[in-house]
């Protein structure tokens, strides 16, 4: 019941645009790069097909940090929208 109250507190949005994609790319950049900076050891786990294109991070700490980057971008483009910017 909360989330539909929340939900209908949102402002409107226009749908998608390529400023919405830039501005999640860089939400999940900047994610992944505040997670290889603090965690003791993002290279346990499965490894990445390529592991030195995300500086040798594994699944677990890359599906960490791009979660954690949506979350970034989610908020980030929702003010950015409500403040007229994108």
């Amino acid at each position: 019941m909360n989330l539909m109250l929340l939900a209908t507190a949102m402002p409107a949005s226009s749908g998608w645009t390529p400023a919405w994609g830039i501005v999640m790319v860089v939400c999940n950049v900047l994610a992944i790069a505040l997670g290889k900076a603090t965690m003791q050891s993002p290279e346990t786990g499965t490894p990445l097909p390529s592991p030195t294109f995300f500086g040798g991070m594994g699944w677990p700490a890359l599906l960490a940090t791009t979660s954690l980057g949506h979350i970034f971008g989610i908020g980030s483009i929702v003010g950015l929208s409500a403040m007229g910017i994108i």
